[in-house]
């Protein structure tokens, strides 16, 4: 029966961790353009963070819904993070468990 669920669980786990390095990715080109490191006038920076926004902003905006922004901070990639690291975790424990 483990042998099943085994590889479900494990796919989990890899969609959990990609995504969380798309989350990283996109949180620190942002700095990276808030601070002024990066220019969105360069078509390729514009290009990565209209790509990375399309796939992190829907996530942020539910998050938002259900915790606002405190004193302008959103704290909404870091939920994000800590959600996903979360089922990572419980994904690769229960893929241990089945093996």
């Amino acid at each position: 029966m483990g042998a099943i669920f085994e590889p479900f669980f494990y796919i989990i786990e890899l969609v959990a961790g990609l995504y969380m390095k798309v989350v990283i990715i996109e949180v620190v080109l942002h700095w990276l353009i808030h601070f002024g490191i990066l220019e969105l006038n360069n078509k390729y920076v514009k290009k990565t963070m209209e790509l990375l926004e399309k796939a992190t902003h829907p996530v942020y905006k539910k998050i938002g819904e259900k915790i606002p922004p405190f004193a302008g901070f959103d704290f909404s990639p870091f939920i994000l993070l800590l959600a996903l690291i979360f089922v990572a975790r419980v994904a690769a424990r229960i893929s241990e468990m089945l093996m």
